[in-house]
């Protein structure tokens, strides 16, 4: 591996690890509140385990492509070999002799012909690689959906739930979070989950998280929903719609989309040459780097009530709010939009003294870490 590109790996798992230290903290803005910081955490732990994969197989395998000047982050390809090398991983495995014989092999090559087993070394690496696709859970092209709460809305005496999944997209490269809270007007499952009283129904035994939708009837359907409507491309509002239009008994009440990157680097994009210049001007070369994320939300202002007659009707629609006084809003078709960066403090103290920092962080909450710890609206 090239310094080039083990810089680069260093920097993402350092921007990683100050984006997770951002989340858990309890100062943390529009995350404290819900369920937000658990999530995004477990699908930052997925790429982190992904990164580390392709960390080892680099050594051995030099097919690795970043996507330099879009979003800064490994082209989507990777995440497709990643995702079939997992699939025959068990066997390849089986395949390669313990990691211990293969150094007792390396050190008789070395005594016998006095030359380096470079063969040996990059089977050594082969294995470890195929050892963390054994171990670990990556972040695929799609991570299926998983229910991770589910209550009654008093005032509709629906069951609702909590869901969420994630996305790496193809074209724009850049791996995204999903978070929808959905009521279910389904007779069979609001007879089951909803008491009288209009209360969730204790007696039924529910062990969170669930995989798919809670709904088993709906699960299935929801997956392959998720599958066609995930791409980066679709605003909000059309995801939003085209779930309440597919599914009668399905009602989103609020649909949020976490968009990580880009990601900026100063030997290895060049999507940014504003910022990559001044980057290029950080004296320790892990420090090199700024990362940002977005946030998105949409959320039902009104359920249009179901029509019915002898011809026909149709189901209960939702409104959704739109934000037009805020351009990303109204091109995202978002309630909310929020931008973020976060950044090394040498990283941030260049692009300070740059002159530059008002311009570089315009629209942008900027976040600064220092010392393990992130200083936040610098």
């Amino acid at each position: 591996m090239t310094a080039r590109v083990e810089d680069y790996f260093a920097s993402l798992d350092a921007a990683l690890d100050g984006l997770d230290t951002f989340l858990r903290e309890d100062e943390s803005p529009a995350y404290r509140h819900d369920l937000i910081a658990a999530v995004a955490t477990g699908y930052l732990k997925k790429l982190k385990a992904s990164l580390n994969s392709w960390r080892n197989k680099v050594t051995y395998a030099s097919k690795f492509r970043v996507s330099q000047t879009e979003s800064g982050f490994p082209a989507y390809q990777n995440v497709l070999d990643l995702q079939n090398d997992i699939q025959d991983a068990d066997r390849r495995l089986d395949e390669i002799e313990a990691e211990a014989e293969l150094r007792q092999q390396m050190v008789d090559f070395i005594l016998s012909r006095k030359a380096f087993p470079k063969k040996l070394q990059e089977k050594i690496a082969e294995r470890r690689y195929l050892e963390t696709l054994h171990a670990g859970e990556h972040f695929s092209p799609l991570v299926l959906p998983r229910t991770i709460r589910v209550s009654v809305n008093p005032k509709t005496q629906r069951p609702y739930y909590v869901v969420h999944w994630g996305c790496y997209d193809g074209s724009a490269n850049l791996p995204m979070i999903y978070m929808a809270t959905i009521e279910d007007s389904s007779p069979d499952i609001t007879r089951l989950l909803v008491t009288p009283q209009g209360k969730l129904n204790k007696t039924v035994n529910i062990e969170l998280p669930v995989g798919g939708l809670l709904n088993p009837a709906l699960a299935l359907q929801f997956d392959e929903f998720c599958e066609k409507n995930s791409a980066y491309s679709l605003t909000l509002s059309t995801i939003g719609s085209n779930l309440d239009q597919d599914f009668e008994h399905l009602h989103p009440k609020q649909l949020r989309r976490f968009v990580l990157g880009p990601f900026y680097h100063a030997a290895y994009t060049q999507h940014g040459q504003k910022v990559d210049e001044i980057l290029a001007r950080v004296r320790r070369p892990e420090n090199a780097w700024l990362m940002t994320w977005t946030m998105q939300e949409l959320f039902s202002v009104n359920e249009k009530p179901a029509k019915w007659g002898l011809w026909g009707g149709e189901p209960a629609r939702e409104e959704f709010y739109i934000n037009t006084d805020d351009l990303d809003c109204a091109r995202m078709g978002a309630s909310s939009f929020q931008r973020n960066a976060l950044v090394p403090h040498e990283a941030y103290q260049a692009i300070y003294a740059s002159g530059q920092a008002e311009a570089i962080f315009d629209g942008y909450e900027r976040h600064v870490i220092s010392g393990g710890h992130v200083l936040r609206n610098m």
